[in-house]
C-alpha cells in the first residue's frame, strides 16, 4: 500500500474553464520541460559567454519550477508517494553497488 505525502487540498471548483490549479499546472509542466531542454543543450555549448547566458536562465527557470512545484504542494494540488524506510535503503545500496562497479579504479580486461 504506498501512502500519498499531499497537504489538505484547496477546493477548486470543477468548470470547462482554466481554473488557479489548471494554469499553475500548465506553467509547472512547461518550467520542467525548459529545465530539461536547457540542460541539454548546456552539455553541448562550446561558447563560453553563451553558456553562461543560458546558465543564468536555467538556474532561473529551475526557481520558478521549484517554486511553482511548492506552491502547488502547499495548495494540496501536488502530491507524491511515500517510500518505506526498507525500499530507501534497498535503493541506496543498489545506486551505491551500480556506482561502485561502474568507477571501480580497477582496469578492464
Amino acid at each position: 500500500m504506498t501512502n500519498k505525502i499531499q497537504n489538505p487540498s484547496t477546493h477548486v471548483p470543477k468548470t470547462p474553464e482554466m481554473n488557479d490549479r489548471d494554469f499553475i499546472n500548465d506553467c509547472l509542466t512547461t518550467e520542467k520541460y525548459l529545465t530539461s531542454s536547457y540542460s541539454v543543450a548546456l552539455h553541448e555549448m562550446s561558447h563560453q559567454a553563451l553558456y553562461q547566458d543560458l546558465m543564468t536562465l536555467f538556474n532561473e527557470t529551475e526557481k520558478c519550477q521549484r517554486d511553482m512545484y511548492d506552491l502547488m504542494f502547499k495548495k494540496g494540488w501536488y502530491s507524491v508517494n511515500a517510500e518505506s524506510p526498507q525500499t530507501i535503503q534497498q535503493t541506496y545500496q543498489q545506486f551505491t553497488q551500480y556506482a561502485t562497479n561502474q568507477f571501480s579504479t580497477n582496469p578492464i580486461q
